[in-house]
């Protein structure tokens, strides 16, 4: 099974979630169930101080992971063949702990509501049996004008 990310937008250069940007983040999002999930590793350099992951990465992690929970939980409801193009309205990340660098991660997002082309994502990080981090985004559709339609790929 393909990722969301290759399935959808193989030519995006998201510093998150983009395919085609070789410096990224490269995200791999899958549904499980009524979940999103992603594994990921960092590298050495997106450490804050030795062995603890930079707080901007974790949250440019749940950024993309949860904005792709949106747009593909809208593509399902509306039994499309591809996602609409959805940015993030509001987001808050919520560092309950340091998440380690050199763990495996794995992140979980899920759709609280959704209503009318917009949807509330809960999401967490986890690593080594903890969760690290978790946070709740608003995720809108977008059309024609906005900067973001159709530049996913």
């Amino acid at each position: 099974m393909r990722a969301v990310q290759d399935e959808y937008a193989p030519n995006s250069i998201c510093f998150g979630c983009g395919p085609a940007n070789a410096e990224g983040l490269r995200i791999k999002s899958h549904w499980q169930g009524d979940e999103l999930v992603a594994d990921w590793r960092a590298a050495p350099h997106h450490q804050a101080f030795p062995g603890v992951l930079n707080g901007g990465i974790v949250g440019a992690l749940l950024d993309c992971h949860s904005n792709w929970c949106a747009a593909t939980t809208l593509m399902r409801r509306a039994g499309a063949k591809e996602p609409p193009v959805t940015v993030t309205a509001e987001f808050h990340v919520r560092l309950q702990r340091p998440t380690p660098a050199g763990a495996p991660l794995r992140l979980r997002a899920r759709p609280a509501s959704v209503e009318d082309g917009r949807v509330v994502v809960e999401a967490e990080l986890e690593a080594e049996g903890k969760v690290r981090a978790t946070c709740r985004g608003v995720f809108i559709a977008v059309g024609e004008g906005h900067p973001a339609y159709h530049r996913w790929g």
